[in-house]
């Protein structure tokens, strides 16, 4: 008598599966919850500090920190730590929107490399170019061409990291496209945007995360550059790079308008890399098996 076969597990057993699977990983552990305080503070920043970023203060100008202003003031008087909370809505905002943006577009354009010649012998040409341009010079002349807002330092930074992506994600199509399941499949007649959605995608899944992760410390990073070389956002904006800038005149005399908005920024794009690492080794099969044949 033959024995009746287990049935497959639930979406949301094995969602809860790869969840546990996760949660057992101490890098992704710390760099999530490093992360997600720092998203936490800066999304309840109204209600952390009821100080205004903006509010200009004569009277409590470099005023070093205390009780009343944690992270003491900058030289109009500003609270710093205020600005500094605030400010990290705007930094990761544009990290986010720069890595989602980056790999959409990195996807759609390097799975069409990858599953043609014609568009890979134009495509790739084009992103050898882009790579040889360093890819802080290029956001800085797209900003200085457009104009410093939202859209354009978004773009900018994500016209940079594009490449990257592009090149990831070729690379897993021409080795997939290579697997009997894919050749059997395009036997069978099925069209290209279906095989590329169906039997393709789903392999480009785990390297485009962890990419995305380092992205977007990458454009985190860019976008505070941006604006302590003056080509960001506009200087009312707190930033943390605008923050910075501001503070760079005062640092002998006011180290704290630097150290705390650097402290934030550091540690902000510390806890996305290592993220990406934990996700990089739970999500690699290949380090996966390594990390689990480790005593």
């Amino acid at each position: 008598m033959a024995l009746a076969s287990a049935p497959p597990p639930s979406p949301a057993r094995r969602l809860l599966a790869t969840g546990a699977g996760l949660a057992r990983s101490r890098t992704l552990v710390i760099g999530g919850g490093l992360l997600l305080l720092l998203v936490l503070l800066s999304l309840c920043a109204s209600w952390v500090t009821a100080t205004d970023p903006l509010q200009i203060r004569p009277r409590a100008r470099l005023r070093a920190p205390d009780w009343t202003y944690l992270f003491g003031t900058d030289s109009l008087g500003r609270d710093v730590f205020s600005r500094v909370l605030h400010g990290g809505q705007v930094s990761l905002m544009v990290g986010l929107l720069s890595a989602a943006l980056a790999a959409a577009v990195g996807t759609a354009v390097g799975l069409l490399a990858g599953i043609s010649r014609l568009v890979d012998a134009v495509v790739m040409r084009v992103v050898d170019g882009l790579m040889a341009i360093p890819s802080l010079l290029l956001a800085v002349a797209i900003v200085s061409l457009v104009g410093p807002n939202l859209l354009s330092i978004v773009s900018a930074i994500a016209i940079a990291e594009v490449p990257r992506v592009t090149r990831l994600v070729r690379g897993v199509v021409l080795t997939v496209r290579e697997e009997p399941y894919v050749r059997a499949a395009e036997g069978l007649g099925i069209p290209t945007p279906l095989l590329l959605v169906r039997h393709i995608l789903p392999s480009c899944i785990a390297p485009l995360v962890v990419q995305t992760t380092h992205m977007i410390a990458a454009a985190i990073l860019a976008e505070a550059v941006l604006g302590f070389l003056g080509v960001g956002f506009p200087p009312e904006l707190p930033t943390w790079g605008n923050i910075l800038a501001e503070g760079r005149p005062v640092f002998q005399r006011a180290p704290w308008t630097i150290v705390f908005p650097g402290l934030f920024l550091g540690a902000t794009v510390l806890a996305v890399n290592i993220l990406g690492d934990g996700l990089r080794d739970r999500l690699d099969p290949r380090l996966a098996r390594t990390v689990k044949a480790t005593p």
